[in-house]
């Protein structure tokens, strides 16, 4: 094992939260996604579902 094998860089050992985009993923913000009543009906292989922001400002998915 040479030296640059056993040298790890400072930030190896962190991780982030939230995984870095790729040119496959689209993102949109809760807000534009919920719009002003904060919230947004889904419709998915024919079945509605709701999305809403909570009082506590988390979502919640129910059907």
């Amino acid at each position: 094992m040479s030296r640059m094998d056993r040298t790890e860089s400072p930030h190896s050992k962190e991780k982030s939260s939230v995984p870095p985009p790729n040119d496959t993923e689209r993102r949109i913000s809760s807000q534009t996604l919920l719009g002003q009543q904060g919230k947004v009906i889904i419709d998915h292989d024919g079945q509605e579902y709701l999305l809403r922001k909570t009082n506590a400002g988390k979502l919640l998915l129910t059907k």
